[in-house]
């Protein structure tokens, strides 16, 4: 399998820890790809043109990181990292969706401050997204309590937003959130979290 990524998309460490997790890693081809470059072919592969994309061992494409994640999970015995059904399932979703805008919202400031000229940039839209993240952040500090050492879809997404999060130096998510701030330094020491800290 190959997946078209870059070391930055919190979107791909999703899919990268999921697959460490699931003992597959080591089945994925890592493919350094710019959506923003000029001459990317990406689009041949996902008309979107979006990371992360896989492409699988048949030469199907799939793309938009939950959809991979359960296609990875699908691949192998163990414990499934996305539940089958019942009331786990739709607790793992609601965390990975939460967590996945809370992402969205993350990657709409960094390209409104970072990208965007700055006499186009938009003050009131950006205060929206970061609205938004407090929220998405203060909800986690309630629920992480309730985690112990679980860790699924959804504390996975959870992570690759932090992470996220604390690369952009977008805020300090650690300020008054004492008990996701001890979940964070806990999990990080997973080796698949470890090994996919995301780097320039």
């Amino acid at each position: 399998m190959k997946l078209r990524m870059s070391t930055t998309s919190p979107y791909a460490r999703k899919c990268l820890i999921v697959a460490s997790e699931a003992g597959i890693d080591g089945r994925i081809e890592r493919v350094p790809t710019s959506p923003w470059a000029a001459d990317t072919d990406l689009p041949k592969d996902n008309p979107l043109s979006k990371i992360p994309t896989l492409i699988t061992d048949d030469g199907d494409t799939l793309y938009d990181s939950p959809v991979i994640c359960e296609y990875l999970d699908s691949l192998h015995s163990g414990r499934k990292l996305i539940p089958a059904a019942g009331s786990d399932r739709w607790r793992q979703l609601k965390l990975q969706a939460l967590c996945d805008g809370l992402l969205d919202a993350s990657v709409m400031v960094r390209v409104e401050t970072a990208t965007r000229p700055e006499d186009k940039r938009w003050p009131q839209w950006i205060e929206r997204q970061k609205a938004a993240m407090v929220r998405g952040l203060d909800s986690l500090e309630r629920e992480c309590a309730q985690w112990g050492e679980e860790f699924l879809i959804g504390q996975i997404t959870a992570i690759s937003a932090l992470g996220y999060i604390d690369l952009r130096g977008i805020l300090d998510w650690r300020a008054g959130r004492p008990r996701l701030a001890a979940w964070a330094e806990r999990v990080s020491r997973r080796p698949s979290v470890a090994a996919t800290v995301p780097k320039e």
